[in-house]
């Protein structure tokens, strides 16, 4: 089988309600839909969508980075995915959207070739994970409302966004604990505070019963994040910090962190994906896979990681729910709040609307 074409679309969807981070306020899903044609009819489907203040990437750089990489793959057996990856990484770097893009449409075009899903495809650990759900900056009493209905949902798993201003974050945790009293809380502060203030919420998170914090200082500050992590009370999640295998070997070493966060759009897909998964899990440091603001292209592929590697122990694959991406894709998995339930439709299991390659 061989690669013969590559086709790469934008889309821009208004999410249900604007999502606030400490970093930025969001009102669209913009991303872009891959499609890996080859010459025994198959076809594989990816989607690469940056976050500009994250990944450095717009739908604008994500196109441009993928007509840069697409003649490495014209002509090539979609299962060299090392060679392929190292191919990606010698014409650019960084650009981690663009290559998950055309990462995640490989995988999928594998899974299809050889008759079985993804998840199986890369280990096959379980058919099932449990995702938690996200609460945006707002409010500390809409943010408690926005808990209430998750639990009343099922929901047992919620990362509270925080950061921005620390009363309100406190205020907002409290309201939360009171009206969640059972479920498993993390925070995420987006790199929103300073070494000292991340240590004086730790403190006081500790009286709430909070899992984790993920991120709590700038990307670039590994040094803040030893003295945090060191210090805190409470497990310490690296995100924004770590984007590669050598990161996540970089913050293991320097005892940076607890958790690693794995989202997809950093990485540049699956396969390196699971290269820092084995990096952290060979030093006994635990897993999440996260989204940025991918459709259920995207969060298939990330709930299929979760399923493969019992080392990655909670998912935070909730941006589906944020807007309606049905004109786009028509099927990926099935849904029972708060799981998302893999089948064994071959490769991601994704459908797109009106495309007639199978």
């Amino acid at each position: 089988m061989r690669i013969t074409a590559v086709r790469a679309a934008a889309i821009s969807v208004p999410l249900a309600e604007p999502f606030v981070i400490s970093l930025a306020v969001i009102d669209s899903a913009e991303t872009v839909i891959v499609t890996l044609e080859t010459d025994e009819g198959l076809a594989g489907y990816g989607e690469g969508a940056g976050i500009a203040m994250v990944t450095g990437e717009t739908t604008a750089t994500v196109l441009a980075a993928i007509r840069t990489l697409t003649p490495a793959l014209i002509g090539q057996d979609p299962f060299a995915i090392e060679a392929h990856h190292r191919a990606f990484d010698r014409l650019l770097s960084a650009n981690g959207a663009a290559k998950a893009a055309l990462d995640l449409a490989l995988y999928d075009l594998m899974g299809k070739a050889v008759g079985l899903p993804v998840y199986r495809l890369l280990g096959g650990h379980r058919t099932t994970v449990e995702t938690d759900m996200t609460i945006g900056l707002g409010a500390p009493d809409a943010m408690a409302a926005q808990a209430s209905d998750l639990v009343a949902q099922g929901y047992r798993e919620i990362k509270v966004k925080a950061g921005s201003n620390r009363a309100q974050d406190r205020a907002a945790i409290a309201l939360i604990r009171a009206v969640a009293p059972h479920a498993h809380l993390k925070v995420d502060a987006n790199q929103g505070w300073t070494v000292a203030e991340a240590l004086d919420m730790a403190r006081y998170y500790t009286g709430f019963d909070v899992g984790a914090i993920e991120q709590p200082v700038p990307h670039w500050d590994l040094d803040g994040l030893v003295a945090v992590r060191q210090r805190s009370p409470i497990p310490i999640m690296a995100d924004e910090s770590c984007f590669t295998a050598h990161d996540a070997s970089t913050i293991i070493k320097r005892g940076a962190a607890d958790l690693i966060n794995i989202k997809l759009m950093k990485c540049g897909g699956l396969y390196p994906a699971l290269q820092i998964n084995a990096v952290a899990e060979a030093a006994g440091v635990r897993c999440m896979v996260g989204c940025m603001l991918e459709s259920r292209l995207g969060i298939a592929a990330g709930a299929h990681l979760v399923a493969a590697r019992p080392n990655i122990v909670y998912a935070d694959l909730d941006s589906f729910h944020d807007f309606d991406d049905s004109s786009v894709i028509e099927s990926a998995f099935g849904f029972d709040t708060p799981v998302i339930r893999l089948t064994d439709a071959l490769g991601l299991g994704v459908t797109i609307a009106g495309d007639g390659a199978r």
